[in-house]
């Protein structure tokens, strides 16, 4: 069956499903594959339970009614994504980078949305599954689109930029993120970069982080519009306070914001806030709806969230964690005004043959800020732990946790995903 008519059964059941653990009523189910399931022997199961039709791609399901077979299931989905982007008439923002996509794309979409009817990526669906299903999840009458994309390897981003046809574009950062997939920081440089080819091979403009030298020459020769500290950015602004949330302000076109208090902890989502409020002013938000968009976002899903448990106070940045994230993280923390501090650190995954050094690298960093740590995870197992306690698993923080009481404390808890370093905060 061409895309076009699956296109109209689109069209009249727009709500698409993959997992008949959830419900799949009135849905349009997609049988996907994976190294440990096939969703091929789900379909007629989805019939069963409400679904409207089904895409297969097991030839023993050729004759069963209501069940579209094609040659490769996600392939024809990602098809299907791009056919319903190429009806869009409103603007589609690209968004990628090694660091703080998520809290972008979420800045973001809140200052849009208080002018335009805003779609954007939910949770952390940015990768080749994950995009198609967003876009096709966007309504016809949307007013813009925020496309979070995500990459573990050189070419990802080249083919979610195939599928979402981004109108603009922008990179948070290039840092060491996934570079076991990427084959290094250059790899990482050259993957996160074909966002811009692709912005740059349909004329279409970038919004840059002017303070980021590396950004700004990679996006030479490229329509774009700059945001940072210089006043000659098209949207300038400054850090007022850091203590712990971060306070800033903007101006664009001569009008300024004034104070805005926000809800986010780190002066490194200074540029993550510069980038929604120059994002909002381009799209004509108005000044003042940028700045309540931002004073009143507040952060969830463990990125860089300030719980009191009344015993401490908490900050979870327990979402994921790389080399550069790691860095910037601590270093904000110790310039923190309180004490005593904790550090509970969590080790970083995906980083290959440099994964001793990097964490090497971080122990040393967090020696030299003086900052009492926990190391947990075993890629730390065989780095100089300069006297810091090390449990090799979350299980051992645990124990650890129920046998020595913290409180008053300031703590940061930070690690990649699977450490779940969320999970200490029923101890603290």
């Amino acid at each position: 069956m061409e895309i076009q008519e699956l296109y109209k059964i689109y069209l009249k059941t727009p709500r698409i499903t993959t997992d008949t653990r959830k419900s799949v009523d009135k849905s349009f189910f997609f049988c996907l594959k994976g190294p440990n399931f096939d969703a091929n022997s789900f379909a007629l199961t989805a019939l069963d339970r409400g679904a409207v039709h089904v895409v297969a791609d097991d030839p023993k399901l050729s004759n069963e009614e209501n069940i579209t077979v094609v040659d490769d299931v996600l392939t024809t989905l990602q098809r299907l994504a791009r056919h319903h982007r190429n009806q869009f008439e409103f603007p589609v923002i690209g968004l990628t980078g090694s660091n703080g996509k998520t809290t972008n794309k979420e800045l973001i979409a809140a200052v849009l949305s208080r002018k335009y009817k805003t779609y954007f990526t939910e949770g952390n669906l940015n990768n080749h599954i994950g995009v198609p299903l967003t876009l096709l999840s966007i309504p016809l009458d949307a007013q813009v689109a925020v496309i979070e994309m995500g990459a573990n390897a050189q070419g990802e981003i080249r083919d979610l930029c195939h599928i979402s046809d981004p109108d603009f574009g922008m990179i948070t950062n290039i840092g060491k993120a996934h570079l076991e997939g990427f084959g290094g920081i250059e790899g990482v440089k050259k993957g996160k970069s074909e966002l811009y080819k692709h912005i740059r091979s349909k004329n279409a403009e970038l919004f840059v982080n002017g303070d980021d030298d590396l950004l700004i020459e990679l996006s030479e020769g490229i329509e774009r519009t700059l945001f940072g500290s210089n006043e000659n950015f098209y949207c300038s602004g400054s850090i007022a306070k850091r203590k712990p949330f971060i306070s800033f302000e903007f101006s664009h076109g001569g009008n300024g914001s004034g104070e805005i208090e926000t809800q986010l902890v780190g002066a490194y989502n200074f540029s993550n806030l510069m980038a929604a409020a120059c994002i909002g002013c381009y799209f004509g938000v108005p000044i003042e709806d940028v700045s309540s968009a931002l004073q009143e976002y507040k952060p969830n899903n463990n990125r860089s969230e300030m719980v009191d448990t009344g015993k401490n106070k908490l900050i979870l940045d327990a979402y994921n964690a790389n080399p550069s994230s790691m860095e910037l993280a601590m270093a904000n923390f110790a310039e923190m005004d309180h004490e005593p501090k904790l550090a509970l650190v969590g080790h970083m995954l995906e980083l290959g043959e440099t994964s001793k050094a990097e964490h090497q690298i971080l122990i040393d960093q967090l020696f030299g800020l003086k900052l009492k740590t926990i190391l947990v995870g075993n890629n730390f197992a065989d780095c100089n732990k300069k006297g810091f306690h090390y449990c090799e698993t979350p299980e051992d923080l645990k124990t650890w946790l129920q046998t020595n009481t913290i409180e008053n404390h300031l703590i940061i808890a930070k690690g990649s995903r699977m450490v779940a370093m969320e999970k200490a905060a029923a101890f603290l």
